[in-house]
């Protein structure tokens, strides 16, 4: 089924005389490809860079960073690159998409272009049909017109009905002929000069593109909801990590939570505090010197993943005491860090009371996690067996 979709797709995108074609078709490939022999039947052509210089009896199909077609072309035209220029006659349809894209040759068919900029100087025997960031018809065209772009400036000879979807500006310039109807959805009104002639009358719709005041706030409320997701959803999923892969660490920050000297709890928030606000303050007095700006940054560094840690750890910390006091049990689970971090962002939404507790929490498992790292670099023999 999807072999048959792809055969069908392609089919669409490749010109309608393709399949008729009976004379020999010619393929060319190259990083740099300058076609310079005439094709008696359709072309194919391929690479970086395309040049076409000469004359093709068929269809001509061409894709690559940059085409240009500076030789006529009998049937139909199909381009596909970052650039594309359209400078020769093309006896049928031209069907161009591109970042730039700017068509200068005539069209005996019909014009589909889409790209970042369309720039159309020729006047299209057939309908025209643009979607493009920044649009340009500057000679007209025979058929009917369908433009959707951001910004669009009209200019020429209209021989039928021009209609313009404008995100932008719609602008037409002086002497501008249109002798169908000029239908027009934009923000703003055009300033449509006294010079131009719009014989089938003009009917503007106007549409705001940007959101009111009530999707504003939803779309608010939504974008704020998804980043608060997506902040509890990584730090559940760091602290469940941090608990299954070093329990024994967590443990140790538990434990000194749950000691019977208060004393104890007491130094390590004044730690915390001093190392949390003190840090900061010597930051700033190294960039002041040209030697301590490498020391500040490592400074930075380690600071940043201080705080990170003691974030985590502090959701580790109610996760692991609760364990304690509803289950009676010492040991922590990756499952205690995931709860204990979704309880701890769940206190934090609370105004003024959830700050205050997430700060003493903080506070409490940086001065914790400073205490183990220097017993760890710095042991006694006596705590030779409860390093971890």
């Amino acid at each position: 089924m999807k072999q048959i979709l792809l055969i069908l797709f392609a089919a669409l995108l490749l010109p309608t005389s393709v399949l008729a074609a009976r004379s020999p078709a010619s393929f060319s490939v190259g990083r740099a490809l300058v076609s310079a022999s005439s094709s008696p039947g359709n072309a194919y052509l391929a690479g970086v860079s395309v040049v076409s210089t000469a004359p093709i009896a068929g269809d001509l199909s061409s894709i690559g960073g940059s085409i240009v077609t500076a030789a006529p072309v009998s049937g139909d035209e199909l381009l596909l690159a970052g650039s594309v220029s359209s400078r020769a006659s093309v006896g049928g349809d031209v069907r161009v998409a591109g970042g730039s894209v700017t068509v200068e040759g005539s069209v005996a068919g019909d014009l589909v272009a889409f790209g970042y900029s369309v720039y159309d100087s020729v006047r299209a025997l057939g309908s025209t049909f643009i979607i493009a960031v920044n649009a340009v018809l500057s000679n007209g065209a025979v058929g009917p017109v369908i433009v959707y772009g951001n910004n669009v400036s009209l200019s020429g000879d209209f021989a039928g009905n021009v209609t313009v979807t404008a995100t932008g500006h719609l602008s037409v310039a002086p002497s501008t002929t249109i002798r169908g109807k000029l239908v027009y959805e934009a923000p703003e009104a055009a300033t449509i000069p006294d010079s131009a002639t719009i014989l089938g009358g003009v009917e503007y719709t106007s549409a705001s593109y940007l959101p009111d005041a009530g999707t504003s706030r939803i779309l608010s409320l939504v974008s704020i909801g998804f980043f608060l997701f997506a902040r509890i959803f990584g730090a559940l999923i760091l602290a469940g990590l941090l608990a299954g892969l070093f329990p024994k660490f967590s443990e140790a920050i538990i434990e000194r939570a749950h000691t019977k000297k208060m004393r104890n709890i007491l130094l390590a928030m004044l730690l915390g505090f001093a190392i949390l606000v003190a840090t900061p303050v010597l930051i700033v007095l190294l960039t002041l010197t040209f030697v301590g700006i490498g020391l500040a940054l490592l400074l930075l560094i380690l600071y940043a993943l201080l705080v990170l840690l003691s974030l985590l750890y502090a959701g580790i910390l109610i996760g692991g005491s609760f364990a304690r006091r509803f289950e009676k049990r010492e040991r922590v689970f990756w499952r205690d860090g995931m709860f204990g971090m979704l309880a701890l962002s769940l206190i934090a939404l609370i105004p003024f009371v959830g700050l205050f507790v997430l700060l003493l929490l903080t506070l409490f498992t940086a001065g914790a996690l400073l205490q183990i790292f220097f017993h760890f670099a710095f042991p006694h023999e006596e705590q030779i067996d409860e390093l971890i």
